[in-house]
């Protein structure tokens, strides 16, 4: 199955595209701080993050979805990622012109996922990826991806970024690995944290993710698109295994 950026989310949770949070939004609701940084609460402890944090999955989904519930753990306030055969992602988004915008969040991981292998579709699952969908424009990107992103784009109503950098926690591959997702060159990879050195640790992240977009990206466009979102997902349906991990303290910050 191919795998586009963002995709038709449940039913179940419905939020409008007017939902997409911009800085002055963020603002009314006491999510910037004074410095200018926007924390991305998950809500309170419960089943389901709060708005307009939102699942989504792929287009016309059978599988299960990835499960994601709030929850507190170690002093921190996170958002406990389970995937099971299943596939999803947690997004929140925002509009947010920042070139050299960074992202800094904690992460943990308490079951990789031993079969998982990027360069494959076979393999193409990960137990914990923390993502940021940009709003390249469609002139950008090559001819055939861009005809195939319309058609997905025609597919759901979830708006499906052109371009999307996904950190991820892997098993296997070296740190510092870049490469595309063996579905669709609209999402690349940087990979942050391999294997079981700190396995059920919290370790601290913070990307330039302007500067990750044009080691990425750059050839398709030098200039740094808005960022459209945020997300943290999980899936092993090609591997068929289960993966179990934690994200928390996800916060954003504009170049100054």
């Amino acid at each position: 199955m191919a795998r586009m950026p963002t995709s038709l989310r449940r039913p179940a949770v419905r939020i409008d595209v007017a939902a997409v949070v911009t800085l002055a939004t963020l603002a009314a609701s006491g999510a910037a701080r004074a410095d200018g940084a926007m924390a991305l609460p998950f809500g309170p402890v419960g089943p389901d993050a709060a708005a307009p944090w939102h699942v989504t999955g792929l287009p016309q989904q059978t599988k299960p979805y990835t499960k994601f519930t709030v929850v507190d753990i170690d002093g921190h306030r996170a958002v406990r990622v389970e995937a099971t055969e299943s596939y999803g992602n947690l997004v929140h988004p925002l509009k947010l012109d920042a070139a050299h915008a960074t992202l800094s969040w904690r992460w943990r991981v308490d079951e990789l996922l031993d079969a998982d292998d990027l360069r494959k579709r076979g393999g193409d699952d990960t137990a914990l990826k923390v993502c940021v969908s940009f709003d390249l424009a469609l002139d950008k990107v090559p001819f055939l991806e861009r005809q195939l992103l319309r058609v997905g784009r025609s597919k759901t109503d979830e708006p499906v970024p052109a371009a999307t950098v996904c950190y991820v926690w892997d098993a296997h591959l070296p740190v510092g690995t870049m490469l595309d997702n063996a579905f669709t060159r609209r999402i690349r990879y940087v990979v942050l944290r391999s294997g079981s050195a700190n396995l059920r640790s919290w370790v601290d992240e913070k990307r330039d993710v302007g500067a990750d977009f044009v080691t990425l990206f750059g050839a398709e466009s030098p200039e740094v698109p808005t960022i459209i979102g945020v997300l943290v997902g999980a899936d092993s349906d090609n591997t068929h295994g289960h993966s179990l991990a934690y994200a928390a303290d996800l916060k954003i910050e504009p170049a100054p």
